[in-house]
């Protein structure tokens, strides 16, 4: 090597520092390439990509290739920056070169090019491919040989790392987070509508059922013509049957089927045709996860559910409806809802709610943070922190939200003031 012409080890030297600049790059582009998306081109056949998933199957066996490569190419490159730098300079040249080789490595070979591959992983990872995977092939011997000691070292420290796979899965919350980051990939709406399926996870039929004491239904103890009367002027397609007691509900009476007898005369139906032409009701526990129930939905070929509890008391209806809402928002117009609004924003940030306003409806109608882990209605939710029915309005502070009460029955808070104060 010192009889060799400089010009042939300075050509040397920048080949070396080009494949310097090689390995590098590929290590960063390799180890910054989008997983998910690796997976999708792949499952398209994407050649490239098809070969990148081989090589990150087995980091251990990629990162030992690249850096075996990485570090025989500089210490090449350090033995002829030395030579020529001692023929140029003498025994100074030694500190020149280790000085300016350093330089030109950090510039040239490791910053410059690791950046442009973290930017842009695909367009250097799927090329350097290519060259990786038989260098993988040829270097199999050395690559393990390094691998079986290093792993053999790892282990005095405790870790095994045969028995550490890549975990690739996303959790609940990271997913959250990957479709709120979306931005322009995924329309507001969607977002908002993947999220809430998330959210499905989370919650309950308890959470948005229907409470019992507010069920339309009917009352077999009542006179045909009131009977009659409910079924004609009803919002609702399907309705509980029951005697007595909600909770003794005989079936689900589809407004369908009851078109065959509501345009006759009130003395020609019988309570016997109401609960003949009523279905079998179907019956989940309060407790039942949404997720859950909207695949039961589906394989009870059902649309409503009578909601109990664990002593089989009825708590209340859920629908499928209900459920849907809870992904895609209100797609209807109840009319009963409209004429009797839970929530009306009033001035200074201060807003008008009826007891019994569902929490997780208030949470997202306002855009507010009240606890959803305990009682499921503002009533409830006052009352847990009052720990009685208070005897005239009063003012106090739960959660970061200040509550006024407006009107108080002997039962309940059945409406109050509520404004964020942080």
């Amino acid at each position: 090597m010192n009889d060799a012409p400089l010009g042939l080890l300075f050509s040397v030297l920048a080949g070396l520092i080009v494949l310097s600049a090689f390995f590098s790059s590929s290590e960063t582009g390799m180890m910054a390439l989008n997983r998910y998306r690796l997976k999708h081109l792949a499952k398209k056949k994407h050649k490239s990509a098809i070969r990148a998933s081989e090589l990150l199957s087995q980091p251990d066996r990629l990162i030992g290739v690249i850096l075996i490569g990485n570090n025989l190419v500089n210490i090449l490159a350090t033995s002829i920056a030395t030579v020529i730098a001692i023929r140029l300079y003498g025994d100074a040249g030694i500190a020149i070169a280790t000085l300016l080789l350093t330089l030109v490595i950090l510039i040239f070979a490791e910053v410059t090019p690791k950046t442009i591959a973290a930017l842009h992983p695909e367009r250097i990872a799927f090329p350097a491919s290519w060259v990786l995977r038989p260098l993988l092939t040829l270097l199999y011997p050395v690559v393990w040989s390094v691998n079986h000691m290093s792993n053999a070292l790892a282990r005095t420290f405790g870790v095994d790392p045969s028995k550490h796979k890549l975990d690739e899965s996303l959790h609940p919350e990271e997913l959250r987070t990957v479709v709120d980051e979306a931005g322009d990939l995924i329309p507001d709406r969607h977002q908002g509508m993947l999220l809430n399926v998330l959210d499905l996870e989370g919650a309950t039929v308890e959470d948005i059922m229907i409470p019992r004491n507010e069920v339309y239904g009917l009352d077999l103890n009542d006179d045909i013509e009131e009977l009659m009367q409910r079924i004609r002027s009803s919002e609702y397609t399907r309705l509980p049957v029951y005697q007595d007691d909600i909770n003794q509900v005989v079936g689900i009476l589809h407004l369908r089927n009851a078109s065959r007898f509501i345009y006759g005369e009130d003395k020609t139906i019988s309570h016997d045709a109401i609960r003949r032409f009523a279905k079998t009701p179907y019956f989940v526990p309060e407790g039942t996860p949404l997720h859950t129930q909207l695949l039961n939905f589906q394989q009870e070929k059902s649309r409503m559910a009578m909601v109990v509890d664990e002593y089989g008391e009825v708590q209340g209806i859920v629908t499928l409806e209900d459920l849907l809402e809870e992904i895609v928002g209100d797609f209807t117009t109840n009319g009963a809802a409209d004429s009797h609004d839970e929530i009306s924003k009033l001035e200074d940030g201060w807003h008008l709610i009826e007891g019994g306003a569902s929490i997780r409806e208030i949470n997202r109608t306002l855009e507010w943070e009240l606890p959803t882990d305990g009682p499921k209605t503002l009533n409830g939710l006052a009352m847990e922190y009052l720990e009685a029915i208070p005897d005239a309005n009063i003012s106090f502070v739960l959660e970061g939200y200040r509550f006024e009460t407006v009107t108080i029955s002997n039962k309940m808070i059945e409406k109050a003031r509520v404004k964020r104060i942080r």
